[in-house]
C-alpha cells in the first residue's frame, strides 16, 4: 500500500513540475513578444529618422559668409 502512495505522490510532484515548466514557458513567450515589438518600433523609428534626414535638404553649404563681412566693413568707414 505504501508503494502506490509514493507512486502517486510522485505522479503528483511530476504533474506540478511540468505545469510549473509551462508556466514559465509562457512567461518567456509574453516577454520575448514584447521585446519584438519594442524592437520592432525602434528598428522602425530608425528608419524614418534616416529617411528624413536623407530628404531634408542642408542648406547650410550655401550661406554666404562674406555678407556679414561687407555689412560691418561699411560701418568702420
Amino acid at each position: 500500500m505504501g508503494s502506490k502512495f509514493d507512486e502517486i505522490t510522485n505522479a503528483f510532484k511530476i504533474n506540478e513540475l511540468f505545469h510549473k515548466k509551462e508556466e514559465d514557458e509562457k512567461n518567456k513567450k509574453i516577454i520575448i513578444t514584447i521585446l519584438a515589438i519594442i524592437g520592432c518600433v525602434a528598428a522602425i523609428a530608425g528608419i524614418a529618422y534616416a529617411v528624413y534626414k536623407c530628404v531634408t535638404k542642408d542648406d547650410y553649404d550655401d550661406f554666404d559668409d562674406d555678407y556679414y563681412d561687407d555689412i560691418f566693413d561699411d560701418e568702420d568707414e
